[in-house]
């Protein structure tokens, strides 16, 4: 069987069998068509682990990054793994491949106090009732208060929020729907925008949308203008240069397991397939924990 028709019936069943996003499926295309480059003109079952071995050496003296060859190993793997399932190989040639393992970095996370003032200066900046100060506001507190990745944020419907029971419905990771509690600053939050905010923004486009975040056009709000917004107010926080929403995700499973939450219900919260996933999360608790001894302790 061609390669390329291999790939193109696996990218298929990435869609429609296992519903991944369609950025997850354009990221194993991607890493599937580097492999087909140095594969040349092979079929599928001429590929074996060699030439899998010489694809990441090409990958590692271009200078691609150590995240970048394991997860192209990783995609490598599925697609052969599937291959040998559908029959379309004899054998899998990836078993035995190896990539560099990954130094452990612990993610960004803002203080209490650091995110307690700037979401305090987003409030009284949307007290002034400009709408896309509301929406800004609301998106923070939103993205903080419920630690939902950007995309469940961009993707919600006004009639995804439960206000009454401070809850919202998601869709995330390979499609599933979860329900995500927030506090009442998010709440407050939301309410003023939809009170005040987003009728503004929905009179600037003649094509209605049930979106609950709109941007300034009145079109739903997109992943990077989300980017955007949350690199210019917490880059200054954290002390970094580049930073996205995802520092708040991770923020707040930090805060939750700092305010003493049980790992399992952070895992459901987060909507993490698997709780190793969520571990990362116990490694910066305990890193910050150590470092306040070490400041405040006299035998430190």
């Amino acid at each position: 069987m061609r390669y390329d028709e291999a790939v193109q019936a696996f990218t298929v069943h990435l869609e429609q069998v296992r519903r991944l996003s369609p950025a997850t499926v354009r990221a194993y295309r991607s890493d599937l068509a580097d492999l087909g480059a140095v594969a040349g003109d092979r079929d599928l079952d001429e590929i074996d682990l060699e030439l899998l071995r010489e694809w990441l050496w090409h990958a590692t003296q271009r200078g691609d990054a150590r995240t970048t060859l394991a997860r192209r190993a990783a995609a490598a793997r599925s697609f052969f793994r599937w291959a040998k399932d559908e029959e379309r190989i004899a054998a899998d040639p990836s078993l035995r491949l190896v990539t560099p393992k990954l130094a452990r970095t612990l993610p960004v996370v803002a203080s209490q106090d650091g995110m307690r003032e700037l979401l305090d200066a987003e409030k009284d900046a949307a007290a002034q009732g400009d709408p896309v100060a509301l929406r800004d506001h609301a998106i923070l507190e939103l993205l903080y208060g419920s630690g939902m990745r950007v995309s469940e944020l961009c993707g919600l419907d006004v009639d995804d929020l439960d206000l009454d029971r401070g809850t919202a419905r998601v869709l995330g990771k390979g499609a599933r729907e979860r329900v995500v509690p927030y506090g009442a600053p998010a709440r407050d939050a939301v309410a003023a925008y939809l009170t005040r905010g987003r009728p503004a923004l929905l009179a600037r486009t003649d094509s209605p949308t049930p979106a609950l975040l709109l941007g300034s056009r009145g079109g739903r709000v997109g992943p990077r203008s989300v980017y955007a917004l949350v690199a210019r107010v917490l880059a200054p926080v954290v002390g970094a240069e580049t930073v996205g929403p995802h520092a708040l995700r991770h923020t707040a499973a930090t805060h939750l397991l700092d305010g003493g939450a049980d790992l399992r219900a952070v895992q459901e919260i987060l909507g993490h397939a698997s709780l190793g996933t969520t571990q990362i999360y116990t490694h910066v608790s305990a890193e910050r924990l150590t470092a306040a001894y070490r400041l405040a302790h006299p035998r430190a």
